[in-house]
């Protein structure tokens, strides 16, 4: 694991002196689940029948979508709907945005390019998942190197019956790194060279980490381009991971591991390196799954949070802060209390963050306070 390389400028204050207020900003979204921050300041919000709503902090949330794919868009179960949107660093001038939602017509987690002045889709892979209804994922990304992430989750049901977190012949159980600025027929996108598992035999080249079951939200430090996890638990441990911007292949065990603890010990490989969770607290008693959050990198509150990776549990709403030692390993702390329900934590083009949560339908803007000192 890589500490963060201003660990040393946040010591000043101790996680245990540092809290989290949400303050709400706007309301009468319809099941929002992801955030993403367009250049001109604008919010992209996702509600999961189908819809992205735009908010402005000047104008507040715009009655009209930015875009409205429900004809296309399955909410069979509760997993299923509109799972994600990304933002290309061409947005200026492209006018496209990346979305991942489980489709209509196959049950697909299908990820497509959409051009916003005209609506037109362009399908860019679609994994199949009709077995079961959860576990989507969903969640994307853009890394530091221009390449787009994607996670999908192992399949759904319990156990990961579909044997898919160990098995690199799928993408269900996985986080994929794709360029989607080239195609290489007859992909409508190409596999980066550099991937860990290109060339490799039995083993989808799309892959950048496996050994997952439900990697609902993920992001990237801009700092240093590292990777940060929430891995949705299956009822012992809810899981943080964290690895390098460069670290691709790395495997985080499920089936076989849930958290710090073997799960299933007849899916392990003795000769198979797991690598464990940062951070993991107890399903069932300290929350149910975790959301996944990002690492502070604003200047409000820099000199209180700078550096600190804020994470929450959709039932506890427990606002947890993890932060990097120097020597390796990690810090952790909870640091107020969210709404329950909460599904995502998102960050502005200032660095600032934001949260909404799902039944509600509201949006928060979130603040940081030290409580002593």
């Amino acid at each position: 694991m890589i500490p963060s390389a201003s660990a040393a400028q946040t010591r000043e204050v101790p996680l245990d002196e540092l809290r989290v207020v949400n303050t709400e900003v706007a309301s009468g979204l319809s099941r929002p689940n992801s955030i993403a921050a367009l250049p001109d300041g604008r919010l992209l919000i996702t509600e999961k029948r189908g819809t992205i709503r735009a908010y402005d902090r000047r104008t507040g949330l715009a009655a009209k979508p930015v875009l409205d794919i429900q004809d296309r868009v399955s909410e069979t179960e509760n997993e299923r709907g509109l799972l994600g949107v990304a933002i290309p660093a061409d947005f200026a001038r492209s006018r496209t945005i990346y979305v991942a939602y489980t489709r209509k017509s196959d049950e697909a987690v299908t990820l497509s390019r959409f051009r916003l002045a005209t609506g037109k889709e362009e399908v860019l892979l679609a994994q199949q998942h009709t077995e079961f209804g959860n576990h989507n994922g969903g969640n994307l990304a853009f890394g530091k190197d221009g390449f787009l992430y994607f996670g999908i989750g192992d399949g759904g049901g319990g156990g990961d019956p579909l044997n898919s977190g160990q098995n690199k012949n799928t993408l269900l159980g996985k986080i994929l790194r794709i360029d989607v600025n080239r195609a290489c027929a007859p992909l409508a996108y190409c596999v980066p060279r550099d991937n860990p598992f290109v060339g490799v035999a039995n083993a989808r080249a799309e892959i950048w980490a496996w050994g997952l079951r439900n990697p609902w939200k993920f992001s990237f430090d801009p700092a240093d381009g590292s990777l940060w996890i929430g891995d949705v638990g299956q009822g012992r441990f809810e899981e943080v991971d964290h690895i390098g911007a460069r670290q691709g292949g790395v495997n985080f065990g499920w089936p076989c591991m849930e958290g710090p603890s073997v799960f299933d010990e007849t899916r392990c490989d003795p000769n198979t390196r797991y690598t464990g969770p940062v951070f993991n607290y107890l399903s069932g008693t300290e929350g149910c799954a975790v959301i996944g959050g990002h690492v502070y990198r604003g200047q409000r509150f820099a000199n209180l949070a700078r550096g600190v990776y804020l994470a929450t549990d959709y039932c506890s709403g427990t606002a947890f802060a993890v932060r990097p030692n120097r020597d390796g390993t990690y810090a952790s702390a909870p640091i107020g209390t969210f709404p329950m329900d909460s599904s995502a934590i998102g960050v502005d083009n200032r660095g600032e963050f934001y949260l909404v949560d799902d039944f509600a339908g509201k949006l928060y803007a979130l603040t940081f306070q030290r409580t002593r000192g």
